[in-house]
């Protein structure tokens, strides 16, 4: 009981929704232990938006945006906001709006920078090229 009762104190004390998302900064490996000699389980491509789960000291524990948890050098993340395209393609509209013109069309799996949020159920973001525009946010990963 006494358990029960600290835990749900120490739970009504975090935020509803503690997301941070940083991106990863040049190309790195990510580890199943914070170190070194742990063993590598995959590479991340520089850009790639991750959720930060746990900080300890110069290691983070990230999550992308399959779900795959995984140590990553603090070092090595940007405060640089990226989402990732997680539908098979999306449409990035000029306006906010569904009737707003396409900017541009956006494949699954390409980053855009998030510029800044928008209207609720938008986001502003920047393709590589240059192209501006607002992409729905159920249609990207790392907000």
């Amino acid at each position: 009981m006494r358990r029960a009762i600290l835990l749900a104190g120490l739970l009504a004390t975090l935020p509803a929704a503690a997301f941070n998302f940083l991106s990863v900064a040049e190309p790195a490996l990510l580890y199943d232990a914070p170190s070194q000699q742990g063993k590598p389980l995959f590479a991340i491509a520089r850009g790639t938006p991750v959720e930060a789960v746990v900080m300890l000291d110069a290691w983070v524990k990230v999550r992308d945006a399959d779900g795959d948890l995984a140590w990553i050098e603090k070092r090595l993340l940007s405060e640089k906001r990226m989402v990732i395209v997680k539908a098979n393609r999306t449409q990035v509209r000029a306006h906010p709006g569904e009737l707003a013109p396409i900017a541009f069309d956006a494949e699954g799996g390409v980053l855009l920078e998030l510029l800044e949020s928008g209207p609720i159920g938008w986001a502003k973001v920047r393709h590589r090229g240059g192209q501006l525009g607002y992409v729905r946010t159920t249609q990207v990963w790392g907000l």
